[in-house]
């Protein structure tokens, strides 16, 4: 069994660890197959294999040779718990199981940090729906948010060189916090699910982009040894900063137009100015590189953990 196989047959016994599967459960396994292109050829025949019990749990745990493999094998599995925004009793109990398989135990497990960073959003930017202010374009400090953009999108292209893959993690929670105090500075109070409709209506996904933000680096080495697919070539930290630069710079601008022209831009809008913004923001990251290694030499653990609950980080 090839690591690819058993990454992907490990996320389809989480998705039955509760005995069904969801709808979401199953569209986010199809875009973690999309990843693994030999794999996802052979995908319903997995599903079968993992149905009718022949291949175990322990025997995909064993095809990982890697820590970092492993470890991507427990974030793809809690994506996939998570997928349908609620995580059963025996999901848990099945990521408890998994996580000593993988021998995680001993060792700070993503989820756990994940949950962290989870909850260092969810303190700053209110869980339900709030009543919102009159809207006040003219308030707003134009020159300000600009900077404030600016200095979100070096910083998440600093993540993006740590050398601890859950760092690249924080990415999201941070453009959330970014639209949310841009709303804010418009007169408007936003909540939760308002601003990940705003970043997945734009085209920033969030169930898959916190696979896709942990796994960039691991993915990298694994499938640059697999048949050497030029796949590989998205863990370059290359790569990922013009990712994540240009992505947190695009939607800061996105963000301060919308709520500047007091929410007036239909859905198609809202992406086909978000997808031109995107050249514009990945050639200016060329010209902060210096500050985003600079900013990167800075950062450690608690750093980062600091960043995402400071609510005056603006």
């Amino acid at each position: 069994m090839t690591p690819e196989h058993a990454l992907l047959s490990i996320a389809l016994h989480a998705a039955f660890a509760d005995g069904q599967q969801a709808d979401a459960e199953r569209t986010h396994i199809r875009r973690l197959a999309d990843g693994f292109p030999e794999a996802a050829a052979g995908l319903a025949e997995l599903y079968q294999q993992v149905l009718l019990g022949r291949q175990s749990l322990d025997q995909a745990v064993a095809a990982l040779n890697t820590e970092g493999q492993r470890q991507l094998a427990y974030e793809m599995a809690l994506g996939v718990c998570e997928a349908d925004g609620r995580r059963t009793s025996a999901e848990s109990s099945f990521l408890q199981t998994l996580r000593e398989r993988l021998q995680l135990v001993a060792i700070p497990a993503a989820a756990d940090t994940t949950t962290a960073l989870r909850a260092a959003t969810d303190a700053t930017i209110p869980v339900t729906v709030q009543q919102t202010t009159e809207a006040a374009p003219n308030r707003a400090d134009s020159q300000a948010i600009d900077q404030r953009i600016l200095k979100y999108a070096i910083l998440n292209g600093a993540l993006e060189l740590l050398p601890q893959s859950w760092a690249t993690m924080a990415i999201i929670p941070l453009q959330m916090k970014l639209v949310y105090g841009i709303g804010t500075d418009h007169g408007y109070r936003l909540d939760q699910g308002h601003i990940k409709e705003f970043l997945a209506t734009a085209g920033v996904g969030l169930t898959s982009q916190y696979v896709e933000q942990f796994g960039r680096k691991l993915l990298g080495g694994l499938l640059g040894q697999l048949a050497g697919r030029s796949v590989g070539r998205i863990g370059s930290a290359a790569t990922g900063v013009a990712f994540s630069f240009a992505s947190t710079y695009a939607l800061g601008h996105l963000a301060k137009q919308y709520y500047g022209n007091q929410r007036q831009m239909s859905t198609q809008d809202l992406r086909t100015t978000f997808q031109s913004l995107l050249p514009g923001a990945r050639q200016l990251q060329q010209q902060y590189l210096p500050q985003i290694q600079a900013q990167a030499a800075k950062l450690g653990p608690t750093d980062v953990m600091s960043l995402m609950r400071d609510q005056s980080a603006r």
